[in-house]
């Protein structure tokens, strides 16, 4: 059932993304961003069993943000996609300092949130750290690569080549940052491994799935 409703979650997590863009525009690009953010790394917690390897929860919702970045770097210029890379880092921070502060107070007798919040929260600090290393880095590098792929096949048909081709390469670069910073020393190295290649794998998976609903996009006017 995991494979299927991966497929689903895909389907869906796309599907809000295009809806954002159609009822908000370039706004609703920018708050997806914040959203997907956020969302990726509490995701991200949850190690799933997935195409027979272990894997991480939040690779499409991460992988949303890459596809929202491609967006605007196609539609609006890199300046725009650079300005929305700093946004998503900036929920980043915010959320990991204000959950601290939150976990700070003490419960009361009535209370039940406590454990579950210190179970998502009280990781996020590593994860955190791992994201937020990994995101700056992968996401300019991702939108430097796609300008000079743009500039180099200009034309609307090597969309799909710009989307994949900055994609891919940054992917494994934010791969290659936040699986040893975020999960060495918490799981053993084999399934560190098996978390960085199915990472990895998914992501790629991921960019391909999105290629289209880049083109459609181009199509869509906001309202």
């Amino acid at each position: 059932m995991n494979e299927l409703l991966w497929f689903g979650f895909a389907i869906v997590n796309f599907g809000l993304f295009l809806f954002a863009y159609k009822w908000f525009g370039k706004t609703g690009i920018f708050c997806w961003i914040a959203i997907a953010t956020v969302l990726a790394n509490v995701q991200v917690t949850k190690s799933i069993t997935l195409f027979g390897i272990n894997a991480t929860l939040g690779n499409i919702m991460y992988g949303t943000i890459f596809l929202a970045t491609d967006a605007l770097n196609e539609l609006f210029g890199p300046k725009e996609a650079k300005k929305a890379v700093l946004m998503g880092f900036f929920v980043l921070v915010v959320t990991m300092a204000v959950m601290q502060l939150a976990l700070l107070f003490q419960p009361n007798d009535q209370d039940f949130a406590q454990d579950s919040l210190t179970t998502i929260f009280g990781f996020l600090p590593r994860i955190a750290l791992a994201s937020m290393t990994a995101f700056l880095m992968s996401q300019f590098f991702d939108v430097t690569i796609f300008q000079k792929i743009r500039r180099r096949w200009p034309d609307n048909r090597y969309l799909w080549l710009r989307n994949n081709g900055s994609t891919f390469l940054s992917q494994l670069l934010d791969t290659l940052i936040f699986v040893p910073i975020a999960f060495v020393g918490v799981y053993s190295l084999d399934i560190v491994f098996q978390i960085f290649i199915s990472t990895y794998i998914i992501k790629i998976i991921v960019a391909l799935l999105d290629t289209p609903c880049l083109y459609l996009i181009k199509t869509i006017k906001p309202l």
